[in-house]
């Protein structure tokens, strides 16, 4: 089929598992096996771009001791950059059919709603479900879809004040906006909040594609931004190398919402696990397996949070980490 390929997954070592319960066109756990289950993944940006979700969603089902090729198959459909595509690989992947589709980020798991009421839906980190509508609550999501939320409250601010601690004297803040990105509201909201707090002026750039990273970081620049913000999406992850180069390129110090990013050379990064909160996506497919029904299974909120900090950045920028900011990091890049 157009658009979607098929990854043969490595086995883990010694994983000892049951059969999964499930047969193709039937909700899982119904009948006795009679062939692997189908995993649909969809999501945006390429393979390599969200190995760290799916690293830890691979671990989780071996966890819950199931092994590919005998328990499970996974079919993929990944945007490639463009993430116009999900709501056709989604409809590719419910027509084959699936018998549990897992969304990676917030617009995946729109299209996959827009595509299937009937296939249950496990989201591997939606940001917000609630205010976006994927769920009804997170008690009772009510539908087909349950999983693992990220919740924004809090994070920006957050984000500011340990952005605010590091550099005493920031009065101009820019953020990255992508438009099609249907939590930004939210973000920009809370963060203008934080900003009347903190005192803090912001700028917004808007960012739809990779291209847009150095028009929007000239126009900080000239706007005399001190400090960028990096929110959640998609979008800057599967592209962090480019968006890292270009933002160290401009001599801006940034924070970040995921460890991904001061991996790959960007200041700090305050925010969840993706790897912690894909792991925790592989039970919700477990228990949908087994024939709990996702409207039974309340969403749950990402739990580990990570801050990083890059040394090795910000001596590149001649910045000096204050010790309190310091001995709140999780994990130093050296």
């Amino acid at each position: 089929m157009s658009g979607l390929s098929r990854r043969q997954l490595l086995q883990g070592a010694g994983v000892v598992g049951l059969a999964l319960v499930a047969g193709c066109g039937r909700w899982p756990g119904q009948a006795q096996p009679t062939k692997p289950v189908r995993i649909g993944f969809l999501s945006p940006g390429t393979r390599a771009s969200r190995a760290v979700h799916l690293d830890g969603f691979l671990v989780g089902l071996s966890e819950h001791g199931y092994v590919d090729g005998r328990d499970f198959m996974i079919e993929y459909g990944f945007s490639q950059g463009d993430d116009r595509r999900l709501p056709a690989l989604a409809m590719e992947l419910v027509q084959l059919p699936v018998d549990v589709l897992v969304a990676s980020a917030t617009p995946a798991t729109v299209a996959a709603k827009q595509a299937t009421s009937t296939i249950p839906i496990v989201m591997g980190g939606s940001v917000e479900p609630v205010r976006t509508g994927l769920v009804a609550s997170l008690a009772r999501p009510g539908g087909n879809i349950t999983g693992m939320s990220i919740l924004n409250s809090n994070l920006m601010t957050k984000n500011l004040e340990l952005l605010k601690d590091t550099l005493p004297t920031l009065q101009r803040l820019a953020i990255l906006e992508n438009p099609s990105n249907p939590v930004a509201a939210t973000q920009l909201e809370e963060l203008d909040w934080a900003a009347e707090v903190f005192r803090v002026q912001v700028q917004r750039l808007e960012v739809s594609t990779p291209e847009d990273f150095e028009p929007a970081l000239q126009a900080a620049v000239r706007a005399q931004a001190e400090a960028i913000m990096v929110p959640s999406d998609a979008l800057y992850t599967n592209s962090r190398a480019r968006l890292v180069a270009a933002i160290a390129k401009y001599q801006l110090p940034a924070i970040h919402a995921y460890r991904e990013l001061p991996e790959a050379g960007g200041l700090m990064s305050y925010g969840p696990s993706l790897r912690e909160t894909y792991r925790q996506a592989a039970r919700y497919v477990d228990r949908i397996i087994k024939g709990t029904k996702p409207a039974d299974l309340p969403v749950e909120q990402s739990s580990r949070f990570e801050f990083l900090i890059n040394l090795k950045t910000a001596r590149a920028l001649g910045l000096t980490i204050p010790e309190r900011v310091l001995l709140q990091a999780t994990e130093v890049i050296e």
